[in-house]
């Protein structure tokens, strides 16, 4: 596996410990990569509870409570589809904190002209926010799904360090 992304999940793992925060997650383009990596961490049980792999529309819609009309309106490869994600998969799993993963890993990008490597990012956060952010990776689908996962546990990660200092000052 990629040692810069287990090492991500380890500090995101030391992070939310030492917060008693518990993750859950919710993949598209990274198709559960996220879960697995997250799994393998020491301890990850006290920290990490759900994962939800929703690949299609339908299965965002059924699963997370992202809405048809934010995905016909601005697609699943989206700002909106990222800060829907988050807040479904904080809802639905009743954890603080979530990630939310969307994009187009390749060989090709969206139907609307989004470019392969396009992915957004949704950050549900303990003090109630969601933070999104979108990145373009270069690379072969197997680099961009582990490049946007990497980036996705490392900004939380800086995220949540955040919110603690507002809380702790």
């Amino acid at each position: 596996m990629n040692d810069a992304l287990d090492q991500a999940a380890e500090q995101l793992g030391e992070r939310l410990l030492s917060s008693e925060w518990r993750l859950a997650t919710a993949e598209s383009c990274t198709a559960g990569l996220i879960s697995m990596t997250l799994a393998k961490v020491e301890n990850s049980g006290n920290f990490y509870t759900s994962g939800f792999v929703t690949y299609s529309d339908t299965a965002k819609s059924q699963l997370l409570g992202v809405r048809p009309e934010t995905l016909e309106a601005h697609t699943a490869v989206s700002e909106e589809t990222a800060r829907e994600m988050a807040t479904g998969a904080r809802e639905r799993s009743g954890e603080p904190v979530s990630l939310a993963i969307t994009g187009y890993a390749g060989p090709d990008g969206g139907e609307d002209g989004t470019p392969a490597g396009t992915i957004w990012f949704g950050w549900g956060l303990p003090d109630g926010s969601v933070v999104a952010e979108m990145r373009r990776f270069e690379g072969e689908p197997k680099s961009v799904m582990e490049q946007g996962a990497q980036f996705a546990l490392e900004r939380l990660a800086v995220l949540l360090r955040d919110v603690a200092l507002h809380q702790n000052p």
